[in-house]
């Protein structure tokens, strides 16, 4: 009953944010904010336009547009609140927010984890059996791969997040953050963090290990059967549709691997500020970017709608 009470008596977290600087604070805001509004119009823009033009709808082209709104998605879970903190000073939020800003932010993150995997196997169906491409990759198919990454990205989070609610606190309230996110929870609970530890250590790295194992073997092959390609205009086109991808893989776990999977006597929560500032708005600002700039059916997509806006 008293470690009830202890813990009731948190009902709410302040965030400290970025920086206390007064002088910075309307800088950010503007900077952060222009952060958001490339990410909310390259994302949303590029499902739009992936779900417009008849010459995108391919297997590809279908779990773009499901990693372009899963951006959108952890992006707005935490870029909002931040901004409001720069710009009005409320750094409050409450204890039921706190935890749906970590479900909703750790599940897209995760559902992420698995598109990207999901995506590395549809290049290793188109590069190393085109023949079969159709009969491998179809609707139900690329449907039900996409359903099981929001699925296993969901369940991920909620694991991770009640483990993390589950602890009781009872001291301070002040989380040396910009957002809800466990490592600083975990600092933050006056009770034994060592079990939520290893649940985030375990859990988190098996679901890591499974991606990038798919990832490392998809691509294992694709190397393989590239190198069989006696053109090397065959090789380059062959390398060409895997580039992007692998730019927004390198760039995805650098980031996530550097933040979670290291012990907690590692942590530096002023390195944790800048590495979470990367994969929390970068990256999601990034990858349409990416996409748009390295994919000639992209920038072909982008040109007819820009002749036809003209037009209209």
């Amino acid at each position: 009953m008293a470690s009830m009470e202890n813990r009731t008596q948190v009902n709410e977290f302040i965030l400290l944010g970025l920086t206390d600087a007064p002088e910075l604070q309307v800088p950010f805001f503007l900077l952060f904010t222009l952060i958001y509004l490339i990410t909310l119009v390259g994302n949303l823009g590029m499902v739009a336009m992936i779900s417009w033009d008849s010459h995108l709808h391919t297997p590809m082209y279908f779990f773009l547009s499901n990693l372009s709104l899963v951006d959108f998605g952890y992006s707005s879970a935490i870029t909002p609140k931040m901004m409001a903190g720069f710009l009005m000073g409320n750094k409050v939020i409450s204890y039921n927010g706190c935890a749906a800003q970590m479900l909703f932010f750790l599940a897209f993150a995760s559902t992420e984890n698995f598109l990207l995997a999901t995506m590395a196997y549809d290049r290793h169906a188109a590069v190393c059996r085109p023949l079969h491409y159709t009969t491998t990759m179809t609707t139900s198919v690329c449907a039900g791969l996409a359903i099981a990454s929001y699925i296993c990205g969901f369940l991920n989070s909620a694991i991770h997040t009640g483990d993390t609610f589950s602890l009781f606190f009872c001291n301070s309230n002040v989380i040396h953050h910009f957002f809800c996110d466990i490592p600083p929870l975990l600092d933050l609970s006056c009770s034994d963090s060592h079990t939520a530890e290893w649940v985030l250590f375990i859990v988190g790295g098996f679901t890591a290990f499974f991606a990038i194992l798919v990832i490392l073997a998809s691509y294992l092959f694709i190397f393989i059967t590239i190198l069989k390609i006696r053109s090397s205009e065959g090789r380059q086109k062959a390398f060409s549709t895997c580039a992007t991808h692998l730019t927004a893989v390198s760039i995805f776990y650098g980031s996530t691997i550097f933040m979670y999977l290291q012990p907690s006597t590692n942590h530096s929560m002023d390195t944790d500020k800048t590495a979470s500032v990367f994969y929390t708005m970068i990256i999601p600002m990034l990858n349409p970017l990416i996409y748009s700039l390295r994919n000639k059916e992209v920038k072909r997509a982008l040109q007819k709608a820009a002749r036809r806006q003209r037009c209209s």
